[in-house]
C-alpha cells in the first residue's frame, strides 16, 4: 500500500491501469447513465476498470466542475462533448486512481481550480479545503466533509441540489459504496464508523455517487450475511440484471443503503447476530457497532481475496 500511495511506483503503476482498462474497455466499464434536474446535470464517466468520474454541470452559465479524475482523457472527451468549461475538479483523495487526471486537466484548463484536504498529498492541489467548507462553480454549490478512515484527509462533496428542485447529491468516493465502504487504510473502525455516521446524517433522500461500480461484489457479500433480507435479495436481484447489460448501478440513496449495506446496519440486531456478536456487559453502543464494522470489514477482505 504505502508504495502505491506514496511513491513513483504507485504513479506508473496506475498508468499501467490507464493504458489497460483503455484497450479492454475503450467505451468505459459501463453505459453511462446522466440524471438530469432543471439547470443541472451529472453525467458519470466509466474509468479504468471499477472507477466513476463525475462531471457536474451547471447548464445555465456552461460551467462544470469534475470529482476525481481518473482517467484525463475520458474527462476531457466528456468536457468536449457537453460543450462545458470546466472550473474545478473536487478530489476524494490522494489515491492516484481517483487524483491521476489532476495535472493532465490543469494543463488544458489554466484557470481551474484542484480542491481537496490539505491532509493527503493531492496532486496539483490548488485550494485546501477545511471541513464544512463550501465552494460555488455557477450555481453549484459544494460542501466539503472530512470523512477519514480509507486515507487520513478522505473528503466527500455534497453538492446542493435545492436550488435545481433536487436532493442533495453526496460525491462519495471510498467512503461509501453502493452496499460496501472502502477499506481502512490510514483509519480505524471507530474512524470509519463516525465517517459513515456522518454520511448517513445527511438525510435519507440524499443520491449517492460512489467512486466506485462494486455494486455486485458488494450485494452479493452482505447477502451472505443477512440471507432473510428481502430489501437485499431484491436489489441483489436488480444490480445482475443491471450488470448484465453493462448499466451502472448508481445513484442509490441513502434511505436505500440502510436497508442492505452491512456497514451502515452495524446497529441492527440481526447483522449482529448472523457475525455472532453481543455486546459486552458496559460497552458503549458505538464501541459495540465499532466493532461490529471491524468484524464485517474482516471478512470482507477475506471475500475479496477469495
Amino acid at each position: 500500500y504505502s508504495l502505491y500511495a506514496r511513491t513513483r511506483l504507485g504513479y506508473l503503476f496506475y498508468q499501467w491501469q490507464v493504458k489497460k482498462a483503455r484497450e479492454r474497455y475503450p467505451h468505459g466499464h459501463s453505459v453511462p447513465q446522466p440524471c438530469h434536474f432543471p439547470g443541472l446535470k451529472i453525467l458519470p464517466i466509466a474509468v479504468l476498470s471499477s472507477n466513476y468520474s463525475y462531471l457536474v454541470i451547471d447548464t445555465g452559465s456552461g460551467q462544470a466542475a469534475v470529482i476525481d479524475p481518473s482517467d484525463p482523457l475520458a474527462v476531457q472527451a466528456a468536457i468536449e462533448e457537453e460543450g462545458v468549461m470546466l472550473e474545478a475538479i473536487f478530489c476524494t483523495h490522494k489515491h492516484w486512481d481517483h487524483s491521476g487526471g489532476n495535472a493532465a486537466l490543469r494543463q488544458q484548463h489554466g484557470s481551474c481550480k484542484v480542491f481537496g484536504s490539505a491532509l493527503d498529498a493531492i496532486p496539483e492541489l490548488t485550494h485546501p479545503l477545511a471541513d464544512r467548507e463550501k465552494v460555488s462553480v455557477g450555481c453549484l454549490t459544494f460542501e466539503a466533509l472530512a470523512t477519514p478512515g480509507h486515507t487520513v484527509g478522505h473528503m466527500v462533496y455534497v453538492l446542493d441540489g435545492e436550488p435545481f428542485g433536487g436532493p442533495p447529491c453526496l460525491f462519495s468516493g471510498d467512503l461509501l459504496f453502493l452496499a460496501g465502504c472502502g477499506e481502512l487504510f490510514e483509519g480505524s473502525p471507530e474512524t470509519m464508523l463516525a465517517s459513515l455516521d456522518m454520511a448517513v446524517s445527511l438525510g435519507e433522500d440524499t443520491l449517492l455517487w460512489p467512486g466506485h461500480e462494486y455494486a455486485l461484489e458488494c450485494l452479493t457479500f452482505a447477502f451472505l450475511l443477512e440471507l432473510d433480507n428481502p430489501a437485499l435479495e431484491q436489489k441483489l436481484q436488480w444490480a445482475v440484471q443491471q450488470r448484465q447489460e453493462k448499466k451502472s448501478t448508481c445513484p442509490s440513496t441513502l434511505r436505500e443503503e440502510q436497508t442492505y449495506n452491512p456497514f451502515l446496519r452495524t446497529h441492527q440486531p440481526e447483522l449482529q447476530a448472523a457475525l455472532g456478536l453481543q455486546q459486552g456487559r458496559g460497552e458503549h453502543p458505538d464501541a459495540f457497532r465499532a466493532r461490529v464494522l471491524k468484524e464485517v470489514r474482516r471478512r470482507k477482505d477475506l471475500y475479496k481475496a477469495t
